[in-house]
């Protein structure tokens, strides 16, 4: 756990929970399983405090316990889980595409939350979407089932773990915390219930909201009759067309396509990973053009494709000056994204008889980037609470402004009186409140925007460490 990460970690937990869940959550990060009393002292927080922050934490997925065998509960800190919360508005926006405003709905009280029960969440998401409609209109509680179901279906939501229930009550006294299990088959399951006021019964688990079976998982490696059967009705495709396709993918230099075998025209598998590779290294290039121009970023290319490379060979191949090329391999260099490697003639490792081989580590130049990305997003979360400090009292000003025509508009008001509310506030304050918020937009477009290449880095990473 770099510094970086626990940074964003404080920042995040502070601005999500306050200042008590952050600094129990920080200390959790920082020292590992620690017992409650423990954290209390530590910390200099009273135990109903660190009570109170632990079950805000568990309940939200990022703190986990474990009873040891002399009974002491310890709590962990799951810090990949606090750096999820960047990706919330993704996750937010993602199902509002794929399921309109009930699902966006559905998953945003859930993130709230933390953790809720199916009913609890259909009738707030109704009722919010009520609300939103106009007058006469209600939304039905089936609809928002439905939708929920259709969730649990794709992954979207899962079920939480459970007590398990134990038969014979005479087994000794319980223990000092419960012991939660969830069974696999059942994580995606949604309970069968009776909707209140204008909900219907909803079907079966085992059916989608269109009332068809859900569809089996799709194998990983396809040949090309299965693919040629799948193709949409409105693709005008001949089997001829399809195998060109197919042949061209499967040649392609990047290898994102691979073909095995000949029967049954060949089976064709997707290679993630190759993916994820070459956009983490389209990524590293483009920022060492960005950082240190066209000319180091011909050099890394060079460097990246012909694997270990001598200065002299740099500077023949690149066509770049003896001086230059030096000064770019030391710059890349001393920023981490290329490595020099030793290769001695001799046991004694003279300088004179060694092999210095400049290569590219796309590995560790990924992990050094994803540092950096976490470092970028906790200093514009800090720029950010910066800027709406130092305007506090004016947006203060400006929503004591808007409560007061909202209130003055349900009651009738006149357009004059509105307008005399409105001159509240001046001209310099109104535009001062537009910069306020084109920065703040700025910001927080920038740290989603650095969220995807750190969701990149991480995968790439994960995809490279589980072949190894």
């Amino acid at each position: 756990m770099t510094q970086s990460e626990i940074k964003l970690c404080s920042l995040l937990l502070q601005e999500h929970f306050g200042e008590i869940v952050e600094k129990v959550g920080v200390h959790l990060i920082r020292t590992g399983s620690q017992p409650l009393r423990v954290i209390a002292h530590d910390t200099g927080t009273s135990l109903d405090q660190v009570r109170k922050a632990l079950c805000v934490l568990i309940q939200h997925n990022l703190v986990i316990y474990q009873v040891h065998k002399r009974g002491v509960v310890e709590y962990e800190a799951q810090c990949s889980r606090v750096l999820r919360m960047l990706r919330y508005p993704r996750y937010i926006y993602t199902t509002k595409t794929l399921y309109s405003d009930t699902g966006e709905l559905i998953v945003e009280e859930l993130l709230l939350n933390g953790k809720m029960t199916m009913s609890a969440v259909v009738k707030k998401v109704a009722d919010r979407l009520t609300e939103t409609m106009e007058d006469g209109k209600t939304m039905d509680y089936a609809e928002v089932s439905n939708t929920f179901v259709r969730l649990a279906d794709t992954h979207f939501v899962q079920r939480c773990p459970l007590v398990p229930t134990i038969e014979n009550s005479d087994l000794g006294p319980p223990p000092p915390a419960p012991t939660l299990v969830v069974n696999e088959k059942d994580m995606y399951l949604v309970p069968k219930l009776s909707l209140i006021g204008k909900g219907k019964r909803r079907r079966s688990s085992d059916e989608d909201a269109a009332g068809e079976p859900k569809a089996k998982r799709p194998k990983h490696t396809t040949d090309n009759k299965e693919i040629f059967r799948s193709l949409p009705v409105g693709y005008n495709i001949s089997k001829q067309v399809l195998d060109q396709y197919l042949t061209l993918l499967a040649d392609d230099p990047l290898e994102f396509v691979g073909k095995s075998g000949d029967s049954g025209g060949g089976m064709y598998v997707i290679n993630l990973h190759k993916a994820l590779a070459s956009l983490a290294t389209a990524t590293l290039e483009s920022v060492v053009q960005e950082r240190f121009g066209s000319r180091c970023a011909r050099i890394f290319r060079l460097v990246l494709q012909k694997k270990h490379l001598e200065q002299k060979q740099v500077e023949d191949f690149a066509m770049i000056p003896a001086k230059e090329a030096k000064d770019m391999l030391y710059k890349m260099l001393s920023e981490n994204f290329i490595s020099l490697q030793e290769i001695p003639k001799t046991p004694d490792h003279a300088p004179s008889r060694t092999f210095y081989l400049y290569t590219v580590n796309v590995l560790s130049a990924a992990r050094m980037l994803l540092h950096r990305c976490y470092k970028s997003i906790a200093n514009l979360i800090e720029r950010r609470q910066f800027e709406t400090k130092e305007n506090k009292r004016l947006l203060e000003k400006s929503q004591r402004v808007e409560a007061i025509i909202a209130s003055m508009q349900a009651t009738g008001a006149e357009e004059a009186q509105l307008q005399e509310i409105e001159e509240m506030i001046t001209a310099p304050e109104r535009q001062q409140l537009e910069t306020l918020k084109r920065n703040v937009n700025k910001l927080d477009a920038s740290e989603i925007q650095v969220d995807e290449t750190i969701f990149l880095l991480e995968s790439y990473i994960e995809s490279t460490m589980k072949r190894q």
